[in-house]
Formats: C-alpha cells, sequence, structure tokens
C-alpha cells in the first residue's frame, strides 16, 4: 500500500476490454494531453472519477469501469491533489508500478451527451494551452 490513506476499493477508467488478472502499466499516452506518454498508471477510489476518465478516454469502443489493485507503491495525484482541489477529495492516485484488474463494474453512471461535450472542451482547451501535467 502508498503512503495515501485510502483503504479503497480502487476503480480505473478505460476503453481497453481487460480481464481478471491483466495489468495496467504505465507508458500509455494520457486521455487528458493525447500528446503526453504518461510514465504512471492513474486510478482512483471513486466510481464516478473512473467513469469520467473511461468516457474521454481515446478510442471508439465502449467505455468501461474496472476494479483495480495496486501492485506496488502508489501515492496521491499531484495533478488534482492541492494543485485543484484542497487534500484529495477526488480520492486521486498514481503508480509508477503495475495496476492489477481484479474486476469490472458493469452499472457505473454515464455522463449524459451535453456533460460529456463540455469535458472534452475543456481538454481541448488545456491541450491547446499547455497547461501543466505533472508526469
Amino acid at each position: 500500500m502508498g503512503d495515501a490513506l485510502d483503504d479503497g476499493p480502487f476503480f480505473h477508467g478505460t476503453k481497453a476490454d481487460l480481464g481478471v488478472g491483466d495489468l495496467l502499466t504505465a507508458g500509455r499516452r494520457s486521455n487528458y494531453r493525447p500528446s503526453l506518454v504518461m510514465n504512471h498508471v492513474y486510478f482512483t477510489a471513486t466510481i464516478a472519477g473512473a467513469g469520467l476518465a473511461a468516457e474521454l478516454a481515446a478510442g471508439d469502443a465502449e467505455p468501461r469501469v474496472y476494479v483495480v489493485e495496486p501492485t506496488g507503491a502508489w501515492e496521491d495525484d499531484p495533478n488534482v491533489t492541492d494543485k485543484k482541489f484542497p487534500g484529495n477529495p477526488t480520492r486521486s492516485y498514481r503508480s509508477c508500478e503495475p495496476v492489477r484488474v481484479v474486476g469490472e463494474v458493469e452499472d457505473w453512471p454515464r455522463l449524459t451527451p451535453e456533460a460529456l461535450a463540455e469535458w472534452r472542451s475543456r481538454l481541448a482547451r488545456i491541450e491547446a494551452e499547455k497547461g501543466e501535467i505533472i508526469n
């Protein structure tokens, strides 16, 4: 377990079709800035946060939310912790070590088409402004 004080469960949102036991590893493109290859795997203790990540993930596949467990050390996500929100109310974390899929959440709250369009617009502005992402 990492230094963060959260017992989970933890979730990861993606459009990848994964199975129990599969490992998520660093080295993938960011959902929030596709030009950036990430040095960490990101996960959250909120289904809604994982759902947002799944909806925003690249590709045309169906968004999915998986229950995951870190296999090594993990830390608060510095991109939101104390940068955008005091503390870690989003319960967002990251790890350089793989994160193992232990299940899939079949019924999670989906964004409305309008909310999804607004998020995509925000991300396009961030990409255009080249806002800082702590990698």
